[in-house]
Protein backbone atom coordinates (compact mmCIF):
# COMPACT_ATOMS: atom_id res chain seq x y z
CA UNK A 1 0.00 0.00 0.00
CA UNK A 2 1.39 3.47 -0.85
CA UNK A 3 2.49 5.63 2.08
CA UNK A 4 -0.28 8.16 1.45
CA UNK A 5 -2.92 5.46 1.95
CA UNK A 6 -1.18 3.97 5.00
CA UNK A 7 -1.73 7.25 6.83
CA UNK A 8 -5.50 6.77 6.64
CA UNK A 9 -7.79 4.51 8.69
CA UNK A 10 -10.21 3.06 6.13
CA UNK A 11 -13.75 2.01 7.11
CA UNK A 12 -15.57 0.86 3.97
CA UNK A 13 -19.32 1.56 3.95
CA UNK A 14 -20.19 -0.55 0.90
CA UNK A 15 -19.02 -4.18 0.95
CA UNK A 16 -20.79 -7.50 0.48
CA UNK A 17 -19.81 -11.15 0.62
CA UNK A 18 -21.35 -14.58 0.19
CA UNK A 19 -21.98 -16.56 -2.98
CA UNK A 20 -24.64 -14.85 -5.13
CA UNK A 21 -27.05 -16.52 -7.50
CA UNK A 22 -25.25 -14.79 -10.38
CA UNK A 23 -21.62 -13.75 -10.31
CA UNK A 24 -21.38 -9.97 -10.94
CA UNK A 25 -20.55 -9.09 -14.54
CA UNK A 26 -16.91 -8.12 -14.81
CA UNK A 27 -15.95 -9.44 -11.37
CA UNK A 28 -12.24 -10.16 -11.32
CA UNK A 29 -12.69 -13.26 -9.18
CA UNK A 30 -15.40 -14.99 -7.12
CA UNK A 31 -16.73 -12.96 -4.17
CA UNK A 32 -15.56 -13.92 -0.67
CA UNK A 33 -17.67 -16.87 0.43
CA UNK A 34 -17.57 -16.03 4.12
CA UNK A 35 -16.35 -13.53 6.68
CA UNK A 36 -12.91 -15.12 6.96
CA UNK A 37 -12.29 -14.74 3.23
CA UNK A 38 -13.54 -11.16 3.33
CA UNK A 39 -11.25 -10.27 6.23
CA UNK A 40 -8.31 -11.75 4.36
CA UNK A 41 -9.12 -9.50 1.39
CA UNK A 42 -9.42 -6.50 3.69
CA UNK A 43 -6.06 -7.29 5.27
CA UNK A 44 -4.43 -7.51 1.87
CA UNK A 45 -5.82 -4.11 0.89
CA UNK A 46 -5.31 -2.40 4.25
CA UNK A 47 -8.98 -1.91 5.20
CA UNK A 48 -9.54 -1.75 8.95
CA UNK A 49 -13.35 -2.12 9.10
CA UNK A 50 -16.33 -2.55 6.80
CA UNK A 51 -20.09 -2.10 6.86
CA UNK A 52 -21.27 -5.27 5.14
CA UNK A 53 -24.23 -7.18 3.78
CA UNK A 54 -24.58 -10.77 2.58
CA UNK A 55 -25.61 -11.87 -0.93
CA UNK A 56 -28.30 -14.09 0.58
CA UNK A 57 -30.10 -11.02 1.93
CA UNK A 58 -30.70 -9.85 -1.63
CA UNK A 59 -30.89 -13.09 -3.59
CA UNK A 60 -32.93 -15.22 -1.17
CA UNK A 61 -34.45 -12.46 0.93
CA UNK A 62 -34.18 -10.82 4.35
CA UNK A 63 -36.10 -13.58 6.16
CA UNK A 64 -33.33 -16.09 5.61
CA UNK A 65 -30.54 -13.67 4.80
CA UNK A 66 -30.57 -11.37 7.84
CA UNK A 67 -29.85 -14.22 10.32
CA UNK A 68 -27.11 -15.52 8.02
CA UNK A 69 -25.47 -12.09 7.99
CA UNK A 70 -25.82 -11.71 11.76
CA UNK A 71 -24.23 -15.09 12.37
CA UNK A 72 -21.43 -14.44 9.88
CA UNK A 73 -20.31 -11.18 11.52
CA UNK A 74 -20.87 -12.30 15.11
CA UNK A 75 -17.58 -11.93 16.93
CA UNK A 76 -15.88 -10.30 13.92
CA UNK A 77 -15.31 -6.88 15.45
CA UNK A 78 -14.09 -5.37 12.19
CA UNK A 79 -17.30 -6.26 10.33
CA UNK A 80 -20.50 -4.31 10.99
CA UNK A 81 -23.66 -5.79 9.55
CA UNK A 82 -26.60 -4.20 7.71
CA UNK A 83 -30.02 -5.81 7.86
CA UNK A 84 -32.38 -5.68 4.89
CA UNK A 85 -35.92 -4.43 5.40
CA UNK A 86 -39.33 -5.54 4.15
CA UNK A 87 -42.72 -3.86 4.60
CA UNK A 88 -44.04 -5.00 8.00
CA UNK A 89 -47.58 -5.66 6.77
CA UNK A 90 -46.86 -9.27 5.78
CA UNK A 91 -45.17 -9.94 9.14
CA UNK A 92 -42.35 -11.86 7.41
CA UNK A 93 -39.88 -10.07 9.69
CA UNK A 94 -42.42 -9.53 12.45
CA UNK A 95 -43.89 -6.18 13.35
CA UNK A 96 -41.73 -3.08 13.09
CA UNK A 97 -41.25 -3.25 16.86
CA UNK A 98 -40.16 -6.90 16.70
CA UNK A 99 -37.83 -6.28 13.76
CA UNK A 100 -35.94 -3.45 15.41
CA UNK A 101 -35.79 -5.31 18.71
CA UNK A 102 -34.16 -8.25 16.94
CA UNK A 103 -31.80 -5.91 15.07
CA UNK A 104 -30.68 -4.29 18.31
CA UNK A 105 -30.04 -7.70 19.87
CA UNK A 106 -27.89 -8.62 16.85
CA UNK A 107 -25.91 -5.38 17.12
CA UNK A 108 -27.25 -3.97 13.85
CA UNK A 109 -27.00 -0.20 13.42
CA UNK A 110 -27.51 0.23 9.66
CA UNK A 111 -30.05 -1.05 7.15
CA UNK A 112 -30.47 -1.73 3.44
CA UNK A 113 -33.39 -2.14 1.07
CA UNK A 114 -33.69 -4.01 -2.22
CA UNK A 115 -37.20 -2.94 -3.25
CA UNK A 116 -37.01 -3.98 -6.89
CA UNK A 117 -35.69 -7.46 -6.14
CA UNK A 118 -38.08 -7.94 -3.19
CA UNK A 119 -41.11 -6.39 -4.90
CA UNK A 120 -42.13 -3.50 -2.74
CA UNK A 121 -42.17 0.29 -2.98
CA UNK A 122 -40.24 2.74 -0.83
CA UNK A 123 -43.41 4.69 -0.12
CA UNK A 124 -45.03 5.78 3.12
CA UNK A 125 -47.87 3.31 2.62
CA UNK A 126 -45.44 0.37 2.54
CA UNK A 127 -42.46 1.32 4.70
CA UNK A 128 -43.67 4.31 6.70
CA UNK A 129 -43.42 2.57 10.06
CA UNK A 130 -39.85 1.54 9.30
CA UNK A 131 -38.73 4.93 8.00
CA UNK A 132 -40.16 6.70 11.02
CA UNK A 133 -38.14 4.42 13.29
CA UNK A 134 -34.98 4.94 11.26
CA UNK A 135 -35.41 8.70 11.51
CA UNK A 136 -35.94 8.49 15.28
CA UNK A 137 -32.91 6.21 15.67
CA UNK A 138 -30.74 8.24 13.28
CA UNK A 139 -29.83 4.90 11.76
CA UNK A 140 -28.42 4.96 8.21
CA UNK A 141 -30.30 3.44 5.31
CA UNK A 142 -27.99 2.41 2.47
CA UNK A 143 -29.52 2.31 -1.01
CA UNK A 144 -27.93 1.19 -4.26
CA UNK A 145 -29.09 3.84 -6.68
CA UNK A 146 -29.47 1.35 -9.51
CA UNK A 147 -31.86 -0.73 -7.40
CA UNK A 148 -34.16 2.18 -6.56
CA UNK A 149 -33.76 4.85 -9.24
CA UNK A 150 -33.32 8.55 -8.69
CA UNK A 151 -37.04 9.32 -8.75
CA UNK A 152 -37.65 6.76 -6.01
CA UNK A 153 -34.88 8.30 -3.92
CA UNK A 154 -36.22 11.81 -4.41
CA UNK A 155 -39.71 10.66 -3.42
CA UNK A 156 -38.40 8.91 -0.31
CA UNK A 157 -36.48 11.98 0.88
CA UNK A 158 -39.45 14.26 0.20
CA UNK A 159 -41.51 12.05 2.54
CA UNK A 160 -38.74 11.67 5.16
CA UNK A 161 -36.47 14.72 4.94
CA UNK A 162 -34.63 13.87 8.17
CA UNK A 163 -33.73 10.34 7.08
CA UNK A 164 -30.03 9.44 7.25
CA UNK A 165 -29.41 8.09 3.76
CA UNK A 166 -26.23 6.77 2.13
CA UNK A 167 -26.40 6.71 -1.66
CA UNK A 168 -24.30 3.82 -2.99
CA UNK A 169 -23.35 2.46 -6.41
CA UNK A 170 -24.34 5.60 -8.27
CA UNK A 171 -22.76 4.37 -11.50
CA UNK A 172 -19.66 5.16 -13.50
CA UNK A 173 -20.86 8.40 -15.11
CA UNK A 174 -20.96 11.80 -13.47
CA UNK A 175 -24.02 12.06 -11.19
CA UNK A 176 -23.61 15.56 -9.75
CA UNK A 177 -26.83 16.81 -11.32
CA UNK A 178 -28.66 13.95 -9.62
CA UNK A 179 -27.19 13.98 -6.13
CA UNK A 180 -26.30 17.64 -5.55
CA UNK A 181 -29.94 18.78 -5.16
CA UNK A 182 -30.41 16.09 -2.52
CA UNK A 183 -27.25 17.14 -0.68
CA UNK A 184 -28.40 20.75 -0.64
CA UNK A 185 -32.00 20.01 0.38
CA UNK A 186 -31.54 17.25 2.96
CA UNK A 187 -28.80 17.55 5.62
CA UNK A 188 -28.60 13.81 6.35
CA UNK A 189 -28.01 12.60 2.78
CA UNK A 190 -24.51 11.20 2.21
CA UNK A 191 -22.79 9.69 -0.80
CA UNK A 192 -20.12 7.01 -0.95
CA UNK A 193 -17.13 7.10 -3.20
CA UNK A 194 -17.52 4.03 -5.43
CA UNK A 195 -19.63 6.03 -7.86
CA UNK A 196 -17.72 9.30 -7.46
CA UNK A 197 -14.94 8.56 -9.92
CA UNK A 198 -15.07 11.77 -11.96
CA UNK A 199 -11.65 13.41 -12.21
CA UNK A 200 -11.59 15.98 -9.42
CA UNK A 201 -14.95 14.79 -8.10
CA UNK A 202 -13.79 14.37 -4.51
CA UNK A 203 -12.17 17.79 -4.52
CA UNK A 204 -15.27 19.39 -6.04
CA UNK A 205 -17.58 17.82 -3.46
CA UNK A 206 -15.39 18.93 -0.55
CA UNK A 207 -15.10 22.44 -1.97
CA UNK A 208 -18.89 22.73 -2.22
CA UNK A 209 -20.06 20.92 0.92
CA UNK A 210 -17.09 20.05 3.09
CA UNK A 211 -15.94 16.45 3.73
CA UNK A 212 -18.48 15.33 6.34
CA UNK A 213 -21.07 13.80 3.97
CA UNK A 214 -18.71 11.84 1.77
CA UNK A 215 -17.95 8.26 2.86
CA UNK A 216 -15.32 5.85 1.61
CA UNK A 217 -17.05 3.00 -0.18
CA UNK A 218 -15.42 0.58 -2.57
CA UNK A 219 -18.36 -1.47 -3.84
CA UNK A 220 -16.24 -4.58 -3.22
CA UNK A 221 -16.33 -7.27 -4.59
CA UNK A 222 -17.88 -5.76 -7.72
CA UNK A 223 -15.08 -3.18 -7.62
CA UNK A 224 -11.58 -3.11 -6.16
CA UNK A 225 -10.76 -1.78 -2.71
CA UNK A 226 -7.61 -0.04 -3.85
CA UNK A 227 -8.83 2.32 -6.55
CA UNK A 228 -10.91 4.52 -4.25
CA UNK A 229 -8.37 4.23 -1.45
CA UNK A 230 -5.81 5.80 -3.77
CA UNK A 231 -8.29 8.41 -4.98
CA UNK A 232 -8.87 9.57 -1.40
CA UNK A 233 -5.21 9.32 -0.41
CA UNK A 234 -4.09 11.46 -3.35
CA UNK A 235 -7.02 13.89 -3.47
CA UNK A 236 -6.01 17.54 -3.28
CA UNK A 237 -7.79 18.16 0.01
CA UNK A 238 -6.48 18.59 3.59
CA UNK A 239 -5.35 15.51 5.52
CA UNK A 240 -8.15 16.04 8.06
CA UNK A 241 -10.70 15.84 5.26
CA UNK A 242 -9.11 12.64 3.92
CA UNK A 243 -9.29 11.06 7.37
CA UNK A 244 -12.95 12.03 7.74
CA UNK A 245 -13.85 10.52 4.35
CA UNK A 246 -11.73 7.39 4.83
CA UNK A 247 -13.49 6.34 8.02
CA UNK A 248 -14.26 9.10 10.48
CA UNK A 249 -17.59 10.08 8.96
CA UNK A 250 -18.98 6.54 8.99
CA UNK A 251 -17.82 5.96 12.56
CA UNK A 252 -19.57 9.15 13.60
CA UNK A 253 -22.81 8.07 11.91
CA UNK A 254 -22.82 4.62 13.52
CA UNK A 255 -21.84 5.98 16.95
CA UNK A 256 -24.77 8.40 16.71
CA UNK A 257 -27.42 5.72 16.26
CA UNK A 258 -29.95 5.86 19.10
CA UNK A 259 -31.55 2.82 20.75
CA UNK A 260 -34.59 1.47 18.90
Amino acid sequence: MPKAARELDFFDCNVWFGLPMNRPAGAHKPPPADAAELLAEMDRAGIREALVWHAMQRDIGPVGGNPVLAEAVHGAKRLHGCWAILPPHTRELGTAEEFFRAAKKAGIRAFRAFPDMHRFLLRREAVGQLMERLVAMRAPLVLRVGDVGWEGIYNLMAAYPELTLILANMGVWNNDRQFRPLIELYPNVHIETSGQITDGGIEAFVASYGPDRLLFGSGFPESYFGSLMLAIAHAEIPLAAKRAIAGGNLRRLLDGVRPA
